[in-house]
């Protein structure tokens, strides 16, 4: 074969620093833009971003040629710079230092999407702590209760 062909997509989960609800409806859609726009710009493709005042939900794909690991610290990082530039009552905003990345396939989109879409009504019952708890144990992700809120 003389190309190389992927379709890899994810659903990326990662919180304000300490879980703080600092993404509010003045802030928010302005945050989701951005960070759909910095995947665009890593050769990505944003499909959702959403999420609540404490955690944001990505729902894309990146460039092949990236980890998602080095996908994700970018993402991180020139976002906590642009939220300090353009909004200066959250000058001490941080990301938290973990996240979550899980794969979802072409067929799944669509409901992950819809999920996305409706994250401030189900945080009316769910936590973001009970969520992403959730999501590793879907996913069959191994952790350490003792660690993971560090």
């Amino acid at each position: 074969m003389s190309g190389s062909f992927t379709a890899l997509f994810y659903h990326i989960v990662f919180s304000t620093k300490d879980r703080r609800p600092l993404l509010h409806r003045e802030t928010a859609p302005r945050i989701h833009e951005y960070l759909g726009g910095i995947m665009l710009g890593m050769g990505g493709i944003s499909i959702k971003v959403g999420g609540a005042t404490d955690h944001i939900h990505v729902l894309g794909s990146i460039s092949k040629t990236l980890a998602i690991a080095s996908a994700i610290r970018d993402l991180k990082a020139d976002s906590s710079k642009w939220i300090h530039k353009t909004f200066p009552a959250l000058r001490d905003f941080a990301w938290q230092q973990g996240y979550g990345a899980f794969s979802i396939s072409v067929t799944g989109l669509d409901a992950v999407k819809r999920y996305i879409e409706h994250q401030e009504e189900h945080h009316r019952a769910v936590s973001f702590q009970e969520e992403f708890l959730d999501f590793l144990q879907r996913h069959q992700i191994a952790y350490d209760p003792r660690y993971i809120w560090l």
